[in-house]
């Protein structure tokens, strides 16, 4: 687990490298980073380290003959795999509280880490006959010769882009350049030299003028760094169980709510004869289809935690925000939104439909203002229904990859005993095989489960159910392992797997024989 962790944990850290280093960052800040960022790499490195770890013991064991010695005593395989499943079966316990309490606070602290990270400018800093950007969209600067110890500038060149009515660049023979009292803005004198200032509306006029010494302040270069004490929002993977479901209900209840306005004014224009399109005719009001785990374990959880005295008046329910998809702001609801009440950052749907089914109901043609109204409701079905897919992956990933360590413990076990000469290799090869092709599952399965083409439930539990049914019927094959000191290693695999393609070809081949006798 060690050294699984820390090769992802690497890989991590150098994708998010540049972030760091260059912004005068304090030691403590980094090193949060590195240990907010162990929890998120552990969640994945668990389960790998529970195959590893089963199929490297039951391989020494079987190497070694105390499998052997085992059965000699009158002891069963299933004698032997018991304790390691209970094992198994207290890791997922523990991945399961991981995943749900550990993992979304840590990922929380580290995108509020992030961000402040993020807002956080380099050190200033300014390298010679090259264009610096000193304020970002705004002022660049340029030198010629760039003296470290005076901070003198000689053929300096600056380029401003405050201000969008002109473009304004400024030219001196040398200038002078130090930090304010609080380090945060940089302070230029320029010698000897001119400003030109050209109008973006008519880029023909030039103003030029000249000046012998000239000053200008750059606000904001070396800021410091900031932490934010608190942040509310939360993205999905920030949030707990209990969290997840309570938003996928709100996203559940917006749906029916929605669906029935749309059913009404859909049925309503098609009554008054409207043009509509092909997307609103098409559209699927169904909801996503879900079995409920996250209900049922926060029930669970309910059950087990300490009741809570509640004072009159004074509510205790989390405040969850979700997120909103960049699609539901359309035309057809800023109108609204001042108007219309907030619930957790999106809008109720009352507020367009007010006037979806006037025309219908008055006898008159829908104008455009309904057909915009109704597909601002077509919109929102799909935002929430979006909402309820991304959420139901999320709950189910949890659950999942908790359960993978239970499931590589019944996957690893027979293999190694199949196969008792593999040793590290054995070890390394099915390892690698079983990591690229359960995350490729778990990957594809969330894309495909997050657009609606498949239920969560089948799709993040689609890998856990294959690698199952392969180890029970492994498990059911246990007792014709090989027992030799020759047999049983990675050349009796592969020789294996070559003896079985030549059957059946073989089969094939003396079939085709047989047909053309007959024939």
């Amino acid at each position: 687990m060690t050294a699984l962790t820390s090769i992802l944990l690497l890989q991590y850290i150098g994708k998010h490298f540049g972030e760091l280093v260059g912004k005068g960052l304090p030691t403590v800040v980094i090193a949060e980073f590195f240990g907010l960022s162990v929890p998120l790499t552990v969640a994945l490195t668990l389960p790998m380290a529970v195959l590893v770890a089963t199929l490297y013991a039951f391989s020494r064991l079987a190497a070694e003959n105390e499998i052997t010695a085992l059965k000699a005593s009158g002891v069963s395989l299933v004698s032997v795999l018991k304790p390691v499943l209970w094992a198994a079966l207290g890791v997922t316990v523990v991945m399961i509280g991981f995943n749900d309490q550990v993992l979304p606070r840590s990922n929380h602290r580290l995108a509020v880490l992030q961000r402040d990270i993020a807002q956080k400018k380099p050190t200033f800093g300014l390298r010679e006959q090259v264009i610096n950007e000193v304020s970002p969209g705004k002022l660049y600067l340029r030198a010629g010769h760039l003296d470290e110890a005076s901070n003198m500038m000689r053929e300096v060149t600056i380029y401003d882009m405050a201000d969008p009515t002109r473009r304004r660049t400024i030219f001196a023979d040398s200038g002078n350049m130090r930090m304010s009292k609080g380090l945060t803005d940089l302070e230029l004198t320029l010698y000897n030299g001119n400003m030109q200032d050209v109008p973006t509306a008519n880029p023909d006029e030039l103003q030029r003028l000249y000046f012998n010494v000239d000053q200008i302040r750059v606000r904001g270069v070396g800021n410091q760094f900031q932490k934010t004490t608190a942040d509310a929002y939360k993205s999905d993977r920030e949030m707990t169980v209990c969290e997840m479901q309570q938003a996928q209900d709100k996203a559940r209840r917006d749906h029916e709510e929605v669906r029935k306005l749309f059913e009404t004014g859909l049925a309503a224009l098609k009554k008054s004869k409207a043009k509509l399109s092909k997307d609103v005719l098409n559209a699927n009001t169904g909801v996503p289809w879900d079995i409920g785990l996250g209900r049922l374990y926060c029930n669970g959880m309910a059950l087990l935690a300490p009741k809570q005295a509640k004072a009159q008046g004074v509510s205790t329910t989390p405040r969850v925000i979700v997120k909103q998809s960049a699609s539901s702001t359309s035309q057809s609801t800023s109108s609204t939104a001042a108007s219309s009440p907030v619930a957790a950052g999106r809008l109720r749907p009352g507020s367009l439909t007010r006037d979806v089914n006037k025309s219908a109901t008055q006898g008159q043609t829908a104008s455009s203002s309904d057909l915009v109204q109704i597909d601002g409701l077509r919109i929102r079905l799909q935002d929430d229904a979006q909402l309820m897919n991304s959420y139901g992956v999320e709950i189910h990933k949890k659950f999942a990859l908790a359960v993978a360590c239970f499931v590589f413990v019944l996957l690893g076990a027979p293999i190694a005993l199949r196969f008792p000469r593999g040793g590290v290799g054995l070890t390394i090869g099915v390892s690698l095989f079983v990591f690229a092709l359960y995350y490729v599952c778990l990957i594809a399965g969330e894309s495909i489960a997050k657009r609606g083409l498949m239920p969560a439930v089948v799709s993040m539990w689609m890998a856990n159910v294959i690698f199952a049914l392969i180890a029970l019927w492994m498990l059911t094959k246990m007792g014709h392992e090989g027992s030799t000191a020759r047999g049983g290693d990675m050349k009796d695999m592969i020789g294996a797997i070559k003896g079985s393609i030549r059957s059946k070809i073989g089969w094939k081949d003396r079939r085709v024989r047989r047909d053309r006798v007959a024939a």
